[in-house]
């Protein structure tokens, strides 16, 4: 395909759009503007993170069309940092023939998650079980035969674990109904895993497709904590999760970057819980630790460019500076000098201007071949405090 080798030239720049300008849109901006790209970012902030690296910003939410609609006059492709984009309007511009990646329709598929499961499990790609929730009746006989615990899954507009109540026991299935009430929602059998990893896999329009080193994730009340590269998992179970990946890649329309989370059960089996179609906040370590990041990949992949195969040059460890849970408003983040203290240690700092309870405020990834995952987690948290701003 030559498209875009055709149309695209670093003498006269790209103009990326990208709906979304949270921290992942200024690090997808970041990596374009090295490129000598002009970038044009959609988001209802003007404070948003990638407001200070865009050339232009667009006010606007994400599922406003018109909004999308209007970003399309002023780039040449549009990609997205949130599935929370307007995959209708996006829909409409590809059919027209302006360039969208990945494409709108895979959007679509994984913005709905009970669609996303549905959608695997049709194309014979191992998940937990799961059923769409009817009724109350419906979910009490669904326990009844699984067991508990079990997931309840808010279908849209959750992320992040926000969209999750664990039930233990019949007494709580009314409860999180209600909690999710007037949402659709699924049921999925809880996995008790051994591990949770994730893999960022990239596809170009040519159909190449490349993958990163697996992560092995630590989560905190179902928000990412740390991650540790390479994954401590055997030989066996990492080609496993390749292969698991590489055929989602291959059942999903659109070119990009793609972040796939997995289960490991208790008997090695490896499940897919959910999926990103954009950068993945399990890939950040890819910026230091990596001969490529996972934002460059993703470029490289809508633009149809080749894809290298990323090496890992160094162990890593990337652990979230979350906001605290009893505090909302202005902050500064202390310990900084700390940090710096240790070797191999990079701090991200996303400039949100307010934080929220367990918000993801920036990452700190520490790189080196010669450590222990879980001290350099205890230092980062010990160093880096989030607080209250002083007056």
């Amino acid at each position: 395909m030559t498209l875009y080798k055709d149309k695209f030239s670093i003498i006269k720049p790209v103009r990326l759009g990208i709906v979304g300008g949270g921290q992942l849109g200024k690090m997808m901006a970041a990596e374009a503007k090295r490129m000598f790209m002009k970038v044009v970012i959609l988001d209802p902030s003007v404070d948003c993170p990638a407001s200070s690296i865009a050339d232009k910003l667009i006010i606007g939410d994400f599922s406003d069309e018109q909004k999308i609609y209007d970003l399309s006059k002023e780039v040449d492709i549009i990609t997205y940092e949130i599935e929370l984009a307007n995959a209708t309007a996006l829909n409409n511009l590809e059919e027209s023939g302006f360039l969208v990646h990945p494409s709108p329709k895979t959007l679509s598929i994984i913005q709905n998650k009970y669609r996303q499961k549905k959608f695997l499990r049709d194309s014979r790609i191992t998940v937990p079980d799961f059923e769409l929730v009817s009724s109350e009746e419906q979910l009490k006989n669904y326990c009844s035969i699984s067991g508990f615990p079990v997931l309840l899954k808010a279908c849209e507009d959750s992320y992040d674990g926000r969209g999750n109540y664990l039930i233990k026991s019949e007494n709580e299935i009314s409860k999180a109904l209600t909690y999710f009430s007037g949402r659709q929602c699924m049921v999925e059998k809880f996995v008790n895993f051994k591990k949770e990893i994730s893999i960022m896999v990239a596809r170009n329009l040519s159909g190449t497709i490349s993958y990163f080193p697996i992560a092995e994730n630590i989560h905190e009340n179902h928000i990412l904590k740390t991650s540790i590269i390479p994954a401590r998992i055997s030989k066996e179970t990492e080609k496993k999760a390749i292969d698991l990946a590489i055929m989602t890649m291959k059942s999903l329309k659109g070119s990009g970057i793609f972040g796939i989370e997995m289960f490991i059960d208790e008997d090695d089996n490896v499940l897919i819980n959910e999926i990103a179609p954009r950068p993945h906040n399990s890939g950040h370590y890819s910026i230091e630790a990596c001969s490529i990041s996972q934002f460059e990949q993703h470029i490289r992949a809508i633009l149809n460019y080749p894809l290298l195969q990323p090496s890992l040059l160094s162990n890593a460890i990337m652990v979230n500076i979350l906001g605290p849970n009893n505090y909302t408003g202005p902050y500064e983040i202390t310990g900084i000098d700390d940090l710096f203290a240790i070797p191999g240690a990079k701090i991200h700092v996303y400039g949100k201007l307010e934080t929220k309870p367990s918000r993801k405020l920036g990452h700190v990834t520490v790189v080196s071949n010669n450590m222990d995952p879980l001290l350099i987690k205890c230092n980062v948290e010990d160093f880096l405090k989030v607080r209250e701003a002083s007056s």
